[in-house]
Order: structure tokens, then sequence, then C-alpha cells
């Protein structure tokens, strides 16, 4: 028999509390999940159940297969994967605290034991037991990343500044603080003054990703410290760039953020999986993730910078995403102190208003938690539907947070004050009043037992043993890039020679080095095609026709250069990489292939490229037959999944719904006839002891009367006895007119239930229809049409390479 909280789009997160016992009902407390697109705020003290609440909620989310991005500042949220379907101590040992268990009296082992046993009384007392467990790990991939370290699975993501997507660089507010932000993430990181009016620094950095960003352009580390060396404008304001920001200064800047990147430090910043919002929700296959990201180990102004490129991706992300009035995803952050202050603008400000303002349409639900009310900006969160209120630290905390839920209960309307100041008073551990705006009042519970071990804060060690194991990350979807396809350092061989002049009609130019170019450095220039091509990939049937921009480098060898040197070449983007019209000073050049010298050569590879690309390339769209359904151009097969995913619980909302409101009537016609039968039962009741009563003083004051008032039996005391005999008659009509009203009762109870047992019966019927894995996916290959590939001469393209002081060279290309 199903649990009672396993409903669908049903959160369950404890039950209710008397207000004014204190005691725990049995009545659920099941939050519908769709609340939350409007958004919750969790605050309490250290003590108050925060965190596990939280886990719980997360917990839930997992199990409904929606997915969650967790933000986890102080290293508690790894208890995600503590999660131990056996319940055996074996399973618990590794993870308890040697000093508790020493502190406590007892062996490791046994104070394991004692945890496990622990777990399992909670559980069922909850009403939980191990095969619930065991449905959260399946519903769900779990992961758990640490940017700036390789304790858990590495998250790189200081490669690049990429452009936002086309809905938010049409939006002017939108696109400036999304610029500002960046700007200001950066300089923080540096050290440097990142005020907006006047910091030099920030204006600069400022100009350049408005002027890339707002032509569609990605800025790669690499190009963003050329630009900031050589700037693509002249003028800044009314001044002159040289008057505004000298060449040499500008240097400098550029030299401290190539040192960044340099420093050992910061090397794990750059490794790893990359930082993307769809791949930290769901599997390459498609299948819903929880991804925890745990900063713990950073320093302040690392976690700020992180925190503040995270958010403004997942701003860019929901640009991208098409409205729904059901939860898409969630964004958790565990605690807010210093993220949205109620003055101060840090990096992390702008796009956390912005997701508490927007964020709604898209389906995507903000979860923010705190232990430090008076830190917040209640402004922000003045549209937040949702308020976990725990036990509070001080009385200025609970005012604050008075001030604050007031200002979000639309006016005041619904909100007393005096009695949820009561109420916050007596607030004892694991007990929170929630204040929903889409229910009638609020309510009080008690938080269930939490799935997973909340054992504290994680250690790097255990973190690391935590993620052992896991399968190296998949390539990033579209990149195309074989692992072989960058080469190696290698020896400098022979034939390095000054540049040989080419013949007429034949173009060359020369690849920028990555990072600023140190002209005193030693630097060796090798051969290469580079080729822009236009694809066409068309299907009318399936209303499909795309347009592909490819650019293709590929190496030429010292000689006998083969007729289809585009075999070993590999794809760079769609934008050709940044070109120098001349070399670097004092560079050498690799040898040149006789072939490379001949224009009617160039020719020859301009025909090889489109026949390679007509062989090779393809576009792969997916088609789920079950639902009608086809991916857009260039979606993968797990971003498709995903939106089957969503497809099919938005359809499975629209039919709950649809079904709530059918069955609405019967329900409402069913619980009155309910209370009609309960008030009769009272009132025959009621009326059954009256008469009782009556008849019992009517009879017993006869026979007083009759056998101490009077020697002779009367007319009066006769009439009496008659009136007292009709009153037992009347007392025995009543009675049966109880059990009359009670088999009503019952029979009004019974239709009740066996309506109630229908309605669960075709709920449980919309999830089968709409559960996404019960529909297959199929690809379908189109290839580009012929007569629409076009390829642009190809030129001849010198590499630079980089000569190390062990006298190997290795690449100095992106």
């Amino acid at each position: 028999m199903t649990p009672p909280y396993e409903k669908l789009g049903a959160f369950y997160l404890g039950r209710l509390v008397d207000p004014a016992s204190g005691a725990v009902q049995e009545d659920l407390l099941l939050y519908d999940s769709k609340d939350l697109t409007t958004h919750a705020v969790c605050v309490g003290m250290t003590g108050s159940g925060k965190t596990g609440l939280c886990i719980s909620l997360l917990e839930e989310a997992a199990i409904d297969g929606i997915p969650a991005i967790a933000i986890d500042p102080k290293g508690d949220l790894g208890n995600l994967l503590l999660t131990f379907p056996d319940l055996a101590a074996a399973d618990f040992r590794p993870w308890i605290d040697e000093a508790e268990a020493t502190r406590k009296g007892l062996s490791p082992d046994a104070y394991a034991e004692q945890t496990a046993e622990t777990w399992r009384r909670g559980l069922a007392e909850w009403g939980q037991g191990p095969e619930r467990i065991a449905l959260l790990r399946g519903a769900a991939d779990l992961a758990l990343y640490t940017p700036g370290s390789s304790s858990g699975i590495p998250l790189a993501f200081l490669d690049s500044f990429r452009a936002p997507p086309a809905a938010l660089r049409e939006d002017p507010d939108a696109l400036r603080e999304r610029i500002q932000s960046a700007a200001s993430g950066l300089l923080l990181l540096l050290g440097l003054d990142s005020d907006p009016i006047t910091s030099r620094e920030q204006i600069l950095l400022s100009r350049i990703l408005e002027t890339a960003w707002g032509a569609g352009r990605d800025l790669g580390i690499a190009s963003l410290i050329r630009e900031i060396q050589k700037p693509p404008f002249e003028r800044v304001g009314v001044f002159d760039l040289e008057s505004f920001y000298p060449a040499k200064e500008r240097n400098g800047l550029a030299m401290a953020v190539n040192n960044l990147l340099a420093s050992p430090g910061f090397a794990a910043w750059r490794e790893g999986e990359p930082l993307d919002v769809p791949r930290l929700l769901h599997t390459p296959e498609g299948r819903p993730r929880l991804s925890i990201l745990s900063i713990a180990h950073l320093s302040e102004t690392e976690r700020m910078f992180f925190v503040a490129y995270l958010l403004n991706e997942v701003v860019a992300w929901i640009r991208t995403q098409p409205g729904t009035g059901s939860l898409r995803a969630i964004l958790y952050m565990d605690e807010l102190f210093g993220y949205l202050p109620p003055t101060a603008n840090p990096p992390s400000k702008w796009p956390l208003l912005t997701l508490l303002k927007q964020a709604r349409a898209y389906g995507l639900g903000v979860v923010l938690a705190t232990q430090n009310p008076v830190d917040l900006d209640y402004k922000a969160l003045s549209n937040t539907g949702t308020w976990f209120l725990g036990r509070l630290q001080t009385e200025r905390d609970k005012l604050r947070v008075l001030d604050g839920l007031e200002g979000a209960a639309s006016g005041g309307r619904g909100f007393d004050r005096s009695q949820i100041d009561a109420t916050l008073s007596g607030l004892k551990g694991r007990t929170f009043l929630m204040h929903n705006v889409h229910d009638a009042g609020p309510s009080l519970f008690r938080t269930r037992w939490a799935l997973s071990y909340l054992r504290g804060p994680l250690s790097r060690d255990q973190i690391r043993s935590l993620v052992a194991g896991r399968s190296p990350a998949s390539p990033p979807p579209g990149d195309a890039r074989p692992a072989e396809a960058t080469p190696a350092a290698r020896p400098v061989s022979a034939g390095i020679d000054d540049r040989l002049p080419v013949a007429a009609g034949v173009r060359e130019a020369f690849l920028s080095p990555a990072g600023p170019a140190d002209p005193a450095g030693s630097w060796i220039y090798r051969p290469a095609l580079l080729a822009r091509a236009r694809l066409r990939f068309a299907d009318a049937r399936r209303k499909i026709d795309v347009w592909r921009e490819e650019v293709v480098l590929a190496p030429l060898p010292d000689s006998d250069v083969p007729a289809d040197p585009w075999e070993e070449g590999r794809r760079l983007g769609p934008e050709p990489p940044p070109l120098d019209a001349e070399p670097l000073p004092g560079a050498r050049f690799g040898p040149l292939p006789a072939e490379a010298s001949s224009a009617d050569r160039f020719a020859a590879w301009t025909r090889a490229l489109k026949d390679h690309l007509y062989r090779n390339r393809t576009l792969t769209i997916w088609r789920c037959p079950d639902l009608g359904l086809l991916s857009e151009a260039g979606e993968e097969e797990g971003a498709f999944r995903a939106r089957l995913l969503q497809a099919s619980r938005e359809a499975r909302d629209q039919a709950v719904e649809k079904l709530r409101k059918r069955y609405e009537a019967r329900f409402s016609g069913m619980e009155q006839r309910l209370r009609r039968g309960e008030e009769r039962v009272a009132r025959e009741k009621s009326q059954v002891r009256d008469q009782s009563l009556q008849t019992a003083i009517s009879v017993g004051s006869t026979l007083l009367g009759a056998l101490l008032g009077r020697r002779t039996v009367s007319a009066t005391t006769v009439g009496r006895a008659t009136t007292s005999a009709r009153g037992v008659g009347r007392v025995a009509r009543e009675k049966r007119q109880v059990a009359t009203a009670e088999r009503e009762l019952e029979a009004a109870r019974a239709g009740l239930e066996e309506l109630n047992a229908r309605f669960e019966e075709e709920i449980r019927q919309i999830q089968e229809r709409h559960h996404p894995e019960s529909s297959s996916i199929e690809p379908v290959e189109i290839r580009p049409r012929k007569a629409d590939l076009s390829v642009a001469d190809p030129i001849l393209a010198w590499v630079p390479w980089r000569v190390r002081a062990d006298g190997l060279a290795e690449p100095a290309f992106p």
C-alpha cells in the first residue's frame, strides 16, 4: 500500500502541531511543490532544525524527479549523499564522529550500531522505512562539486566569460547589471576597487564585456587579457583611451589577471566538469540531478566570486527556458549571510534580486536559508510566498523576521502579527511555523526524520571518499574536439628557420598566443590550414532548417601533405580564433611543405574540405514517438530527455488540476453530507439524553407519589404513569433514530472513502501515463545539403608554440 505522503507534487515535510498543547498530531504537512515557484525563505538559529528541514525538502524534490542546485557555504549539504538503504551499522561506521563516541563511553563500532538503530527508529516513527531511502537514491543523481578543489568533483568555470543569451542581451538594464556583476566579481578576486563610478578597472572591464557581449561574442580569459591590453574601442566617454587608462597601466591589469590564472592555487578553478547549468540539473542521459556545490574551503572573496558567477549563469539559463506553471528546478542556498544584505551591493545581489523577481515565470523555485535574519534585505524578499520560521536567537531577530513577513504577506492581508509573535516566542527545536500565501493561514509543524544521515560538516578527506569512483565527466555538449587533437609538447625539430615567402594568392595569418605575449620569449610558428565553412541541415517533413558555421584547423606535416589533411583537423567553434597581422618579434618558423606554397593546392584543399564535411558532419535530432515530440536542432539527448521530463510534469500537473476540479464538487457534497450526518447524530443523541432524563424524572415522580404520597391510586397518578410510559416509548424511538442516523453517517464516511479511493486511483493512472521513463526516444540523422555547403578559401595559419627552458615546445594557442 502506498504511504499517504507519497502523492504527486507533494513534499512530505512533517506533521502538524497543536498550537495550544504543542502536541504532534497525526495530520501530515504535505507541501504543494508548485507553491515553491513563488520561492521560500527558511530562518532559524543554530539548533533550530533549519538544515534538517531544508535537506528534507531537497530529498522530497529528488524523489519527485525535480532537479536542484544547492550552494553549500558551510559544508553540511554533503550529508545528502549519506543515504544507507540497509541501515546497517557498517554503513554508518566511516561517518560517525569517533570523538563523540569516546565522550559517550562507546567504541566506534558500538556507536555506529547505536546510530543505525537511532535512524531505524526515527524513520519508523515518521512512517518511513529503508525502501524510501532506496527510492531517493534511485530517483536522482546526487553529485558533490568542489569548485577550486579536487577533493570533490572539480568544476571548471574560470576559462570564459560567456555571452548571455539573446533574450538577456536584448534587455539593456539586465545586460548592464550582468556586466557590472561579472566585472565586480573578477576585480574582487584581484583585490581591486570595483566601484562602478570611480574605478577605472571596473569601467574598462565593463566596456570590454559590453562590446563583446553586445555582439554575442564569448570572451575567453586569454581574449580578455588581450583586450585589456588592446581594447576594441578608442574612447571611454569623452576621453581617448590613452588619457583615460594608459597602455602601460592597462598592461599591469592584464598581468594581474594573468598572474591570478597562473598561480598554483587557481589551477583547480580551470579543471573538471564545465560549469553549465543544464549539466548541473540533469545528467547527460537526462536523469534529474541534485548538484551540491560545496564552497566551505574557499576564502570569503572566492566564495563571493563563485556565487555571483553561478547566479549569473542561472539567470542566463532561465532566459532560455519556456514559461511554465510547474516547478522545473530548485536553486537552494544554505547560508545567505553577506550575499543579500539590506544596504550594500555585493556582486551576488543583482542576480539574486533578478531570480526572486523573474524566476517564477520559468518554474525555478529559489529557496534561501539563514540564521542571521538581521542581515537580509527583506524588501527583496517581499514577493517570497513561503516562510519557514524556526527558533530565533534574539528578540531583535524575531522583530526583523516579523517585519519582513508582514511585508511579504500581501500588505498584511491574513497576517496576525501578535499571534505569530506569540507562536515564534514558544518554538522548540525542529518545530517551524510555515506561512504560505497559498494557504488559508499559517501552519505549525514538526519536521520529519531525514532520510540522509545528518552527521554535520564533511572534511575534505570525507568528501574525497564520497566521490571516489565517480566516472569522468563526458565532454560538454557540442565540443567535438577529440582528446588527441590538442598537440602535446615536443622537441624543437630540425629545419627551424626564418619565415619563407609564399606564392601570390596564398593568404597567411598568425594565431594569437593565449595569455600576454612576452616579446622576449622564444617562439616557434608551425604551419596549419584554417578554413571557415557554412553548412545547412534541412528536413522539410520535420520542419527543420538550420545553418551552422564551423571553423576547422588542420596541421600541416613537415612534408608529404595528405590529399585530405582535414581528417586530422579539429573544430574550433563557429568563430575564427584571434589572428595577428604580424608574427611575434624574433619568432622562428617550422618547415613549410612545398604544396602550401601553391595557390592551386589551396583550391584543391577547399574542395577536399567540402567533401570531408559532407561525409562527416550530421545533425542529430531526437524523436519521442509516444509523445510526438522532436528535439530542437542542436539539443543534446540528455537535454531532450530533461525537456520530456518537464513536459510530462506539466502535463501531469494539468491533468491533476483538471481532475481535482472535476472531483471538487463531489468531495464538497460528500463532506457536507458527512457534516450533516455528524450533526444529526449529535442532535439525536442529545434528544435521547434529554428525553431519557425527562422520562426518568417523570417515572420517578410517579412512583414516589404512588408509594409515599398517597395510600390509594388516584386519577392523577394514573395519568402520570401513562405519561411516563409514553416517555419511555419516545426514548426508544429516539434511540432507533440515533441508530438510523449513525448508519447514514457510516454510509457517508464509506462514500467519502470510496470517492477518495477512486480519486487516488485516477491520480495513479495519471502518474503512469505521464511517466517520461516509459517513453522511448530515437535518433534521427540529417546530413548537410551539399548544394548549400560553402567553404571560404583556406588560409595558411601560423600556429604559435612557446619554447620552454628544457628545450621542448608547447602549444600556445587556445
